[in-house]
């Protein structure tokens, strides 16, 4: 990220979290606007800007609420790219099942269902709706599995301050029975390697346990695949980087997220952070509560 005014422009599906995305931003230190109509923002932008006011880092809620303006969103995202500030567009999505649940638990009614109507329609609806500004995000976070700390968690990563944006690397480890992880860049299954959970001694542990991790990482088949691993990913992520990427997210996954994806996912942040890239390292299925 370059030196500058910063523009965070949050988006996406509703009950996907933005409201506790945005509490986040701003106690990261971003003056916050809610559910900002689309056609306001380039005005907004040079007021707040403006070497007459201190504001220098500012996120604001383009949403679905904004109903028939909504849709001059792409248009005017392109209009203002071209002022002198650093732009980053976030999008939060999250599967149906979960939306559904959030609103049915909340009361609410989504902003796209009439009266009487269904709610799955209107998700439906919106996720079409949002389908080209989705491509458009520099962005995307699934928050289906996240718990609030972890939301913030992630954002705190990504805009702790404009001297600390640089390229990031998140390393997510997952289990397939639990789901694919919808905003990974990179999907590598790991289900080939020995599973500690048929090893008496080890089932109850996880991979942040050293019996696991020298278990995993003394198998000549994990040192096989690092070394083609680290390969791929030293050529992957440099060019990643010349391509204007920001941010990255590589996720590994076992059966149960529990055992071998943990540990080839520390293995890989100890490595990658040796070699200065900034990692995030997020364990989605780790001790949440379901059953290994």
């Amino acid at each position: 990220m370059n030196a500058g005014p910063w523009l965070i422009i949050l988006t996406g599906l509703s009950g996907a979290g933005k409201s506790q995305a945005l509490h986040a931003l701003e106690d990261l230190g971003f003056f916050c606007i809610d559910n900002l109509p689309p056609f306001l923002l380039p005005e907004l932008t040079r007021f707040s800007f403006s070497p007459k006011f201190p504001i220098s880092r500012m996120a604001v809620v383009i949403d679905i609420r904004g109903k028939t303006l909504f849709p001059d969103l792409q248009n005017i995202l392109k209009k203002i790219k071209e002022q002198p500030i650093n732009i980053t567009t976030l999008f939060l999505e999250a599967s149906d099942e979960v939306l559904i649940r959030r609103f049915s638990e909340t009361r609410r009614r989504h902003p796209l269902s009439q009266e009487g109507g269904y709610l799955s329609a209107g998700i439906i609806k919106e996720r079409e709706m949002l389908s080209v500004i989705r491509e458009m995000s520099d962005i995307v976070i699934d928050t289906s599995y996240m718990k609030v700390n972890q939301l913030k968690e992630r954002l705190r990563a990504y805009f702790t301050s404009e001297e600390e944006q640089i390229f990031n690397t998140t390393l997510l480890s997952f289990g397939f029975k639990y789901g694919i992880p919808m905003d990974a860049d990179m999907i590598i299954d790991v289900r080939f390697l020995p599973n500690p959970f048929y090893e008496e001694h080890l089932k109850n542990l996880t991979g942040m346990d050293a019996p696991v991790e020298e278990f995993i990482l003394s198998q000549e088949v994990t040192k096989n695949f690092l070394k083609v691993l680290d390969q791929y990913l030293l050529f992957f992520l440099p060019k990643c980087m010349e391509e204007g990427k920001s941010n990255v997210t590589i996720a590994i996954g076992c059966t149960g997220g529990e055992h071998r994806s943990v540990t080839i996912v520390r293995e890989l942040a100890r490595r990658y952070r040796n070699l200065g890239f900034k990692i995030f390292e997020w364990h989605r299925d780790l001790k949440i509560g379901r059953n290994a």
